[in-house]
């Protein structure tokens, strides 16, 4: 199966990481990498290393804000992609926390994702795909679409990101 959770609302990457526990917690074998957020960035991460080992990667440069940062961006996302690829043969299920704004951004090619989502199928696994504006191609290719929507957040009314909320 191909998941996907998108939308411009909080909880992408919880639900990414409730599936990974989910599916670990019925003895599957689980690969995740965040394809924007640097390691060290955020509490999941501490937790996804214990719990995964040398099968959790965060090797992204942050959000592309500069177009003169885009070379070592480029270099993050594809770096992240060949690890995806050695690492989706011996897992049940591969997690690609903000792929969808890797792809967004032009930091992947529709090619090289698509090349991978056919390779996982064709292989039996399970795919779980996260961020902002999913193209259409990818939720027509999907088997399940979660769309979270802001309502309302603290961070409009100028509250700052908290810890164990946000990141």
């Amino acid at each position: 199966m191909v998941i996907i959770y998108t939308g411009d609302g909080k909880g992408k990457t919880s639900a990414c990481v409730g599936q990974t526990a989910r599916a670990l917690g019925n003895g599957m074998n689980v690969a995740f990498a965040q394809f924007m957020k640097r390691d060290g960035q955020a509490g999941e991460q501490r937790m996804l290393a214990q719990w995964l080992g040398s099968y959790f990667l965060a090797a992204g440069q942050g959000f592309l804000r500069k177009e003169e940062e885009r070379p070592k961006h480029r270099n993050a996302a594809l770096h992240t992609l060949t690890w995806a690829r050695e690492h989706l043969p011996p897992v049940d299920m591969l997690v690609l926390d903000e792929a969808l704004y890797a792809l967004k951004s032009d930091l992947l090619t529709r090619d090289e994702m698509e090349s991978l989502l056919v390779t996982a199928r064709t292989s039996d696994k399970h795919v779980v795909l996260s961020g902002r504006n999913a193209p259409d191609w990818i939720i027509e290719l999907a088997d399940i679409v979660t769309e979270m929507n802001e309502i309302k957040h603290a961070w409009s009314l100028g509250v700052k990101a908290s810890p164990g909320i946000e990141f």
